[in-house]
């Protein structure tokens, strides 16, 4: 059986671990630790929950204890996950370690960064936005990097942070180490991946497409009007905190008003926040000062509450991978969770996606079913294509088609066109 003292790591991160009562290396931490010592780039994947972040802290740490220059940049999709990451390395440092850090997120005083970046600082976690922020004020230097961590990867290599990691990417060395670690990869990402990495160690640790087996999972086909109905009963059959996931940051506040006039403790937390009072909310939540906090996916990513025991999804998330880490909020570390999905008609193809994703790759002996229901899929998408679909989103609304040229004609360009005839 392995265990951390077989890796070399310093004395004081072993204390540090014992004192956090982590005495045995999950699968990822055994597989991805001794290659990050070695310097070598990695690309990891492992469902949600075991323990990824300290798979690539534990080596950092080490190594720029044990250098005594350059330093360490880790970049995360969210302010929460980046927070996370920071409390997970203050804990791994103790109160008598030498390393200094900073955490560079949105929404936080940047006056305080400031302060932070006139030390000697060893190791940077931030987010893509506000690492550039610095990087164009000039008040972070970037050029003597070790090593990059890209936390929650399919995530921050998406449109959404490719075109800043592209920017970011300028002022790295092109000699440094790279760290990848999700819980989802799907394929287009990897080939992203691949202009960040040189010759990477590809590890995977149990299924990229499904959650932990602790997971139980339940569905309730309903309309959208009965979906709080539905929510009520469960809150009131089951016990534990629970997070419920919503689309919008407004229905994410309108869901937590309606809650609270049924005299459930709830908070809701959403990228309109302020710093602060998001900050707060996940304090609360994580001290069961409110049994249910409602989410949009800001809280779908690397955010460890182990008191989780149930995640709802009131509505489906508009990524089927997505699911797979919202999820993974419960059932982390071992522990058993509950999963129940509320799917409206109109979420249906939503939930079709997330099925075909979820049996991707399993023979369950019955290849002739999945074969015809992936072949309603492709032609159900080709029905979907952006003219025919909103003749069918018209025609179900009004129960009239779109009028068709060679009956009706119409009046722009064939008019002109006779006028001009005539003249």
């Amino acid at each position: 059986m392995n265990t951390f003292n077989t890796f070399n790591l310093p004395h004081f991160i072993l204390q540090s671990l014992e004192r956090l009562n982590i005495t045995t290396p999950t699968p990822i931490q055994a597989l991805a630790i001794p290659p990050a010592m070695e310097g070598k780039d990695i690309l990891g994947t492992a469902q949600t929950g075991t323990g990824k972040t300290i798979a690539y802290l534990l080596p950092l740490i080490t190594q720029l204890t044990k250098s005594g220059c350059g330093k360490a940049l880790v970049l995360a999709p969210t302010r929460e996950l980046a927070i996370q990451v920071k409390d997970a390395l203050v804990n791994l440092l103790g109160h008598k370690s030498s390393l200094n850090y900073a955490l560079l997120i949105g929404g936080d005083p940047i006056g305080k960064q400031f302060i932070q970046l006139k030390r000697p600082v060893k190791l940077v976690i931030g987010t893509p936005g506000r690492v550039m922020d610095h990087l164009e004020r000039r008040t972070l230097h970037l050029d003597d990097v070790q090593a990059l961590v890209l936390d929650e990867t399919d995530r921050m290599l998406d449109l959404g942070f490719s075109e800043q990691l592209d920017e970011i990417r300028k002022h790295l060395p092109d000699s440094r180490q790279t760290l990848m670690f999700s819980a989802t990869m799907p394929n287009n990402i990897i080939r992203l991946a691949n202009k960040y990495l040189k010759d990477p160690q590809r590890l995977s640790v149990g299924s990229t497409t499904q959650a932990v087996p602790q997971i139980k999972q339940d569905i309730i086909h309903t309309a959208e009007e009965n979906k709080l109905s539905h929510l009520l009963q469960e809150l009131e059959k089951r016990e534990g905190s629970v997070i419920v996931f919503v689309k919008t940051k407004r229905g994410a506040d309108k869901l937590a008003y309606k809650l609270r006039e049924q005299n459930h403790t709830v908070e809701a937390i959403h990228g309109d926040l302020q710093q602060r009072k998001r900050e707060r909310v996940m304090r609360d939540f994580r001290n069961c000062k409110h049994r249910i906090m409602v989410a949009t996916d800001v809280a779908a990513r690397g955010l460890d509450v182990p008191h989780i025991r149930h995640v709802v999804n009131y509505d489906l998330p508009q990524c089927p991978e997505d699911y797979i880490h919202r999820i993974g909020r419960t059932g982390r570390a071992g522990a058993e969770g509950e999963a129940i999905s509320l799917i409206s008609p109109s979420e249906a193809h939503l939930w079709r996606l997330i099925c075909r994703l979820m049996t991707k790759g399993e023979g369950d002996g019955n290849g002739e079913s999945r074969e015809r229901e992936n072949l309603s899929f492709r032609a159900q998408r080709k029905r979907l294509r952006p003219f025919q679909s909103k003749g069918a989103y018209f025609k179900k609304k009004t129960d009239k088609p779109f009028p068709s040229r060679e009956k009706k004609g119409f009046p722009g360009s064939f008019k002109r066109k006779a006028k001009i005839a005539q003249v």
